[in-house]
């Protein structure tokens, strides 16, 4: 069987262009998106030491770890001492990726727990007749001068 040849567009290496200016580097790289996902950098570790418990949180929370072969431009960022050898870790922090809609409904969520709160809070303050509670407070104002004496 004749081996197929590569065409010498499909070989070449893609060019590397010098800023044309200086600029101040990223602490952390932007990812090439994919479509339908929301990229986020999730600590892993603080000073060298582990932090399963918030790698554990994001994991039951939907985020999972992109492969290297997925972002090839970070191969020669990752660390190489990384518990994670098929990931992109960068500093203690672990490139991971979650669909947009579970992004969307965690949002909605926060969104109806903060509307919430804040109308407890100010179902409180008027209950109690609070004069923090700039919506009720008597719109009262008056100008005094000086006596002149």
């Amino acid at each position: 069987m004749a081996e197929v040849k590569k065409t010498r567009e499909l070989e070449t290496r893609a060019v590397v262009e010098r800023p044309q200016q200086w600029m101040n580097p990223e602490l952390l790289p932007e990812p090439d998106k994919q479509a339908g996902y929301a990229y986020r950098w999730i600590r892993v570790s603080t000073l060298n030491n582990p932090d399963p418990r918030n790698l554990s949180a994001k994991l039951r929370e939907g985020w999972e770890p992109v492969p290297v072969e997925e972002q090839p431009k970070f191969q020669l960022l990752i660390d190489p001492t990384s518990r994670f050898k098929d990931n992109i870790e960068i500093g203690g922090l672990l490139l991971c990726k979650t669909p947009e809609e579970f992004v969307d409904q965690r949002n909605a969520y926060y969104a109806k727990q903060t509307l919430a709160q804040t109308d407890a809070v100010d179902n409180n303050l008027m209950r109690q007749s609070d004069p923090r509670m700039p919506l009720f407070k008597e719109g009262k104002s008056s100008t005094s001068f000086g006596s002149g004496k």
